[in-house]
Order: C-alpha cells, then sequence, then structure tokens
C-alpha cells in the first residue's frame, strides 16, 4: 500500500499571511489585528470548490487552534455537504496542550508532531488533508511532509502575521496542477510536489569565443 498523500489547503495573502483568515477572533496570537480579511473576496464559485477539493480527503489533519474552531463550529452544521464530510471523516490532532478532544471521530497523535505524521502518512492510505494550522504547517514544510499544496492566494497585504513558509522550510520543487480564479481576482492554484529544486545561471559565459 503506498503511503497517503498530504495534502496542505492554505488560505493567503500577496505577502504570504495565512493567519486568521475567517474571523477577528480566530487567531490574535502577536497581536494580529486583521483577522477576517478573507471574507469580502468570497463569490459563488468558491463554496463549490472547497466542496470538491474536500470530498477526495480521506482523513483531516490539523493543529490544536483549528481543531478548536472546526469542533466549535462544524458539528453544529447539519445537511450540509462540507459539514458532513468533515463530522464523518478521521481526523487526527497535533497538540502537546490538549488532553482529549470530543469532535466525532477524532484521535490525538501522540509524541513528536513530525515523527507522528510520517507515521499516520505509512499507515493511512489516499489523502490527508491539512486546513488552515499555521504552526502545525512549519513543522510539516521543515521535515518534507507535504505533497500537495492547495493555495488560495488573496489580492490583499497584510505586512504582519504567520506566514505559510517559515525559515526552516525544506526547498522542493513543485509542478502547477491546476489554476482558477475568482471573480474577486483570489488566484486558486493547486502544486505537487515534483522534487528537488534545480538551479541554473543567467550569467554570460565570458569564455565563450575566445
Amino acid at each position: 500500500m503506498p503511503p497517503a498523500k498530504l495534502v496542505v489547503g492554505a488560505f493567503v495573502t500577496m505577502d504570504g499571511v495565512m493567519q486568521a483568515p475567517g474571523g477577528p477572533d480566530e487567531d490574535r496570537d502577536g497581536g494580529f489585528t486583521h483577522g477576517g480579511w478573507s471574507f469580502h473576496h468570497w463569490d459563488d464559485m468558491m463554496g463549490p470548490i472547497i466542496t470538491e477539493q474536500l470530498q477526495s480527503a480521506d482523513a483531516l489533519l490539523l493543529g490544536r487552534k483549528t481543531y478548536e474552531i472546526f469542533a466549535g463550529h462544524w458539528p453544529k452544521v447539519k445537511g450540509d455537504p462540507v459539514g458532513d464530510k468533515l463530522n464523518g471523516m478521521p481526523k487526527y490532532v497535533a497538540s502537546r496542550s490538549l488532553e482529549k478532544v470530543a469532535w466525532n471521530n477524532t484521535h490525538l497523535l501522540d509524541g513528536d508532531a513530525a515523527r507522528a505524521v510520517a507515521k499516520l502518512k505509512t499507515r493511512l492510505d489516499g489523502q490527508i488533508h491539512t486546513q488552515g494550522s499555521a504552526d502545525l504547517l512549519q513543522t510539516l514544510l521543515k521535515n518534507d511532509l507535504v505533497d500537495e499544496i492547495r493555495m488560495w492566494t488573496f489580492p490583499i497585504v497584510l505586512g504582519t502575521g504567520k506566514r505559510l513558509f517559515g525559515d526552516g522550510t525544506v526547498p522542493a520543487a513543485f509542478r502547477l496542477a491546476d489554476a482558477r480564479t475568482s471573480t474577486t481576482g483570489v488566484a486558486i492554484h493547486k502544486y505537487q510536489r515534483s522534487g528537488r529544486p534545480k538551479y541554473g545561471s543567467f550569467a554570460l559565459d565570458e569564455t565563450a569565443g575566445t
């Protein structure tokens, strides 16, 4: 059985900020005051795309903060394709502070997050999706565990906040597998891992012609 593919979903600004796209109190770490920056960019095509992407998920992986946001909202949503999918599917939470999880079919990962996720990928098949979870994503990127990134880039810059790619991100090459644009200018891209970066140079060859 091949290992599961880890798929990262991220809403980011043009300057790479992914903190608190959904509301003012979603994540105020660092005194962040721009929460809810994605709200006014949503159009009628974006919801169906979210639903379409989520249907390919076989399990959900979350950090503590995103888990608490999801667990406080989605169990209350009934008869909705996104809610039904999230409420029913297996969910895994990487957290050093949570001692128990109450959301249906949710499991706490034990020990070091990177080792636990690497083990989870070998134990499951299909796709494991991660949404939000900015702090957890830094661990996943530093340990080269990400296979696909579904990046939604919103036409806004904020200047401060948690960013998708931190200083410890492992250099990696990706290929563009899909690209769409919303009516509000949100660039919806799917990037799949394609190995290591390749390097070259545009410098003139000073020895040519000698």
